[in-house]
């Protein structure tokens, strides 16, 4: 399980500067359903190789519906364009809030509770969170960006919800592929302008695209699928709280981008919240 939650920070780090990478060449619509397409492609074929399918009752169809146009939907073109619109520490920093609302709506409607110690390791992550964001020069006046960022942070939140939902009974790799899949549906509206900006860019970011439907998307969200049904959502939740801290490193190898010391110092706070979020209380 370890592995898999290395693997789905690492690559949705990656994903924060392919996005930065490319988004000189597609609008948010339009990267969102090119990466979705891709990822759906991909996860179909696992899907079918896997030959397991459970088929959904008409309450887990309406719960696949939020889970792909809140999480796949809207937080991906949310965060495209508050990646065009906010520095990378303010937008770090405002998708933090995602984490804190998983441990609150799963201690509230799923039943997982608040234990102490998740409590404090979800602040304390945060708190390092806000570091790197003021570090990297937060633009209050940036309202437009905000707003959408704090969109991805909300609709990201609530797709995991219905996800922990979903994997009590469906398939990881059913689940994912179908919320990809209504993710990219409903991003259906931007293809004429996904065409048209794919005809123009360069081979990069068309490889761009790509990546991010194959890694950050299909790869990704199945290994944290994975994880998801092992661990309850807000401890899993809290654990992205490294990937700020990777972007960071990610952008200082592929954009000699030296980061402050302050947010260094965040990145470190980082860690110790996620550390702190694994403790358990010692037994009576």
């Amino acid at each position: 399980m370890i592995a898999a939650i290395v693997v789905t920070v690492v690559a949705w780090a990656s994903a924060f500067v392919v996005i930065r990478a490319t988004g000189a060449h597609f609008g948010g619509g339009a990267l969102a359903l090119g990466r979705l397409l891709v990822g759906s492609v991909v996860l179909g074929v696992v899907v079918l190789l896997g030959r397991r399918w459970v088929r959904p009752t008409g309450r887990e169809w309406l719960q696949l519906a939020a889970f792909g146009l809140c999480w796949f939907g809207a937080y991906n073109v949310g965060l495209n364009i508050a990646e065009q619109t906010l520095d990378a520490g303010t937008t770090a920093m405002l998708v933090g809030v995602g984490p804190v609302l998983i441990a609150l709506g799963a201690g509230l409607f799923l039943g997982e509770g608040l234990p102490r110690w998740l409590g404090i390791g979800a602040a304390v992550a945060f708190a390092g969170v806000i570091l790197i964001g003021v570090a990297s020069g937060v633009r209050v006046g940036s309202g437009a960006g905000i707003l959408w960022c704090l969109l991805a942070a909300l609709t990201y939140a609530t797709g995991v919800l219905f996800q922990k939902v979903l994997l009590r009974r469906l398939p990881a790799a059913q689940v994912t592929w179908l919320g990809c899949t209504i993710g990219a549906v409903a991003c259906l509206p931007f293809a004429g302008q996904l065409i048209g900006e794919a005809a123009t860019a360069p081979a990069g970011a068309l490889l761009g695209v790509a990546y991010l439907g194959a890694i950050p998307t299909a790869l990704a969200f199945s290994t944290w699928a994975y994880a998801l049904t092992r661990m309850p959502a807000g401890q899993l939740g809290v654990t992205t709280y490294i990937v700020p801290s990777l972007t960071i490193l990610l952008a200082l190898a592929f954009f000699r981008e030296v980061p402050p010391l302050l947010a260094i110092a965040g990145g470190v706070v980082c860690l110790v919240g996620v550390a702190l979020s694994r403790r358990r209380p010692r037994p009576a």
